[in-house]
């Protein structure tokens, strides 16, 4: 699985910090966190018929995760939400819409790793694209990575940090392997997520996902649990080991880039009959109600 490159998203405009430029004009200061260690955070959000879905728990996260890495001088959730709508307003977009916010520290007087050095604010990067969900709907291949996911006390998986490097290298892994993505562990053998996405698998007509140990609490993982209970569908969270995967009638994946994505084989080994379960259909097509009709309204129809 490849994503392409869409002739939509040839002229973007995008917006940094208010200053709204193509895309091939936009720049980042050397000075800035994010170049310097990957010190900031980040949300993608998903704009369905001019609303974005669950907007207000993406910003939740964000500003949480912020807190946390003790940036300061956040931007109001009012302007951050203006500043997406003059983004998609400058795009003329409404629709099939990915958009990644990314707050960093900020500019630094000087290069160097003290927030101290951080005295002029944050800097706030909305990116959209024309971008459909990204998994292919006949389903994913997956291989175990080498690389574990840490616990929270070396890094807090609660913190949405744009630190990344653990899951490119999983990625790695999974391209090296002609896998779409690579499932991954905590130090304890124990299944988190993947590089990329929550993990579900599905076993006598029970879902059941990780527990947020060493995976963040995700969004789209929330929905589909509250689905569950909504539908009467028994579901749970539990400590997840590999053979609970491989012996799985169904495995999912979830998350705003790819929405469901059914999982077809793991290390090389078929999982159920090979093809998206019917679960994973289901809870796809309930999925796909809910963001039909529900979200924030940033476009004017």
């Amino acid at each position: 699985m490849l994503q392409q490159f869409n002739e939509k998203n040839r002229d973007l405009i995008v917006n940094i910090n208010g200053r709204l430029v193509h895309r091939d004009e936009a720049g980042i200061s050397p000075f800035d966190s994010a170049v310097q260690g990957g010190d900031a955070v980040w949300e993608g959000l998903r704009l369905y018929n001019g609303r974005i879905f669950k907007l207000h728990e993406h910003l939740d996260r964000l500003e949480r995760s912020a807190r946390a890495l003790s940036i300061v001088d956040l931007p109001p959730r009012e302007k951050i939400i203006d500043e997406i709508k003059r983004t998609l307003a400058a795009n003329k977009m409404r629709d099939g819409v990915h958009i990644r916010l990314t707050l960093t520290r900020g500019v630094k007087i000087t290069s160097g790793m003290d927030p101290r050095l951080n005295q002029s604010g944050p800097t706030l990067i909305i990116l959209a694209e024309h971008k459909a969900p990204v998994y292919a709907k006949t389903g994913l291949t997956l291989i175990t990575s080498k690389f574990r996911r840490p616990p929270p006390e070396i890094l807090d998986p609660r913190i949405h940090h744009a630190n990344l490097l653990n899951s490119i290298l999983a990625k790695i892994e999974a391209n090296n392997a002609g896998a779409d993505d690579a499932l991954m562990l905590d130090i304890r053998g124990l299944i988190a997520e993947t590089n990329a996405t929550h993990v579900f698998i599905v076993r006598n007509g029970e879902v059941t996902t990780s527990r947020v140990i060493a995976c963040p609490e995700g969004i789209t993982r929330a929905i589909v649990l509250e689905i569950c209970g909504a539908e009467k569908i028994r579901f749970a969270e539990a400590y997840l080991k590999l053979d609970d995967a491989y012996s799985a009638d169904e495995i999912f994946c979830t998350g705003t880039m790819g929405e469901l994505a059914g999982v077809t084989s793991l290390d090389n080994r078929t999982i159920g009959d090979g093809k998206v379960g019917p679960m994973t259909k289901r809870l796809s097509d309930l999925y796909a109600e809910r963001t039909a009709k529900e979200g924030v309204q940033v476009v004017e129809l």
